[in-house]
């Protein structure tokens, strides 16, 4: 399988040195595709609303649980195809912020051909 390349600047397309859209590889795109799932809002993708991370209603302005939030990440990974369930993605918050309301951290997954890799939050 493959994705369009994305920036990392912009999280837009590019293109490769031909001039045609880039496409991603793998191991790279799957950690893109789990950055992208991460990074995706509930109903945000027109063809299938069912995907997303239900940010607006039980994450942003809310105080929902660590546990809450952790599950999320981990079920966004957990969907994209070339994870691996075992062992399972975890999600660390390395900080919050409830000043600024602003969360750092990771997702690291284990991808189907023995991988490990890391997204940002």
């Amino acid at each position: 399988m493959k994705s369009l390349l994305l920036e990392l600047d912009n999280w837009d397309l590019c293109v490769d040195a031909a001039g045609n859209i880039a496409v991603a590889d793998e191991p790279y795109r799957i950690a893109q595709d789990v950055a992208s799932a991460i990074k995706t809002f509930a109903g945000e993708v027109w063809y299938d609303s069912t995907l997303g991370i239900p940010y607006f209603s039980q994450i942003l302005g809310q105080h929902p649980p660590l546990s809450l939030f952790q599950e999320y990440m981990v079920n966004a990974a957990l969907s994209v195809d070339g994870v691996a369930a075992n062992p399972p993605p975890q999600c660390i918050v390395t900080e919050f912020d409830t000043g600024t309301r602003t969360l750092t951290g990771s997702v690291t997954f284990t991808d189907t051909s023995g991988n490990q890799q890391v997204v940002a939050l």
